[in-house]
This record gives C-alpha cells, structure tokens and sequence, in this order.
C-alpha cells in the first residue's frame, strides 16, 4: 500500500505578511549599518505585549513615510484600522524635523478609542530609536529624542496603556549613559 503525502499550504500570519510586505517595500534602506528590518523586528519585539494588531502596525509604522506604499494599498492589504494608525504614524509634510514632528505630535495628541493602538506603536518605535542610539553612540540624535519627549510624551501618553514602554524611555532619556 503507498502513503501519499500531503503537502498543508499555510497562510501567513498578519505579523508575518506585514512584515515580508514591510521588507519588500523598505528595500536596500538601511537602519544605521543594518538592513531596516532590524528595526522592525525591534519595535515589534516590543510590542509582543500588545497583540497581534500591535505588530502589524509595527512593522508597518515607516512603511508610507519612508517608501512608495500608500495608505490606501496598506488598507486594502491589511484593513482599514492598520491603514489608519499607519497614517497617524506617517510625518506630516513640512520643511524641517521641527515643523513635521509639531504637526504629527498635534494630531498625535487627538487620538482616541481604536486608533490609540497607533500610540503603542508610536511609544515602541521611539523606545527602539533611543535604545539603538545609547548602543551605537549616536549622542547627537538621542540628544533630538531627549528635546522631544516633553513635547512628544504629552502628545502620546495614555495612563496605563504601555506604561512600561513609557517608563523604559523616560529613563533612557534622563541623562546619557556614563561609559
């Protein structure tokens, strides 16, 4: 008697189509000397937490700001409140860091209800930058997130949504660590 055997197609999770599409669209950018991924996977690494939902959006966060994707491609491949969250997480236009993080914090500051997921996103990817920059030594940019975070903690905080990411990141922020 012959077995046959048979071969399971499985389909990937959300995390896992976000990411291989995420990967496709960053392309060649690099993170620092790393290929942008190792940036995703750390702001998802973060989010393990948070659900499923939560890492999607994480690997999704740059993908508008930083590639040729359009919200309405990420809404018609991953729904309609990724699609949103990745929009409140996509920079607004303007000239300089300054008036972009204004406008994005600002909008920030409104979320509510659905949308909040954006801001553990938001709290996972600035806690992933700052940790990058206190491993790498990049003073300089850590020094830009320290500016920020008054501005940016006001506009993204919400008591007992993420508070160890908070927590994490305002003590990375305090003073830059001695050698």
């Amino acid at each position: 008697m012959e077995k046959t055997q048979r071969t399971l197609m499985t389909t990937p999770t959300p995390a896992a189509a976000a990411r291989a599409y995420a990967i496709e669209m960053h392309g060649d950018q690099k993170y620092g000397d790393h290929p942008y991924v190792h940036h995703l996977d750390a702001v998802v690494a973060l989010l393990q937490p948070y659900g499923a939902g939560a890492q999607v959006v994480g690997y999704l966060h740059d993908v508008v700001e930083d590639t040729d994707a359009t919200v309405s491609e990420v809404q018609e491949r991953f729904g309609d409140l990724v699609a949103r969250c990745v929009s409140l997480l996509t920079d607004a236009p303007g000239d300089n860091r300054k008036e972009r993080k204004a406008k994005t914090y600002a909008a920030l500051a409104l979320v509510t209800g659905d949308e909040e997921l954006a801001l553990v996103v938001k709290a996972a990817d600035r806690l992933a930058n700052v940790r990058a920059c206190v491993a790498d030594g990049h003073r300089t940019l850590w020094e830009t997130y320290r500016g920020e975070h008054p501005t940016f903690r006001a506009a993204a905080f919400r008591a007992g949504q993420c508070d160890a990411l908070w927590a994490e990141l305002d003590r990375l922020l305090l003073e830059w660590p001695a050698s």
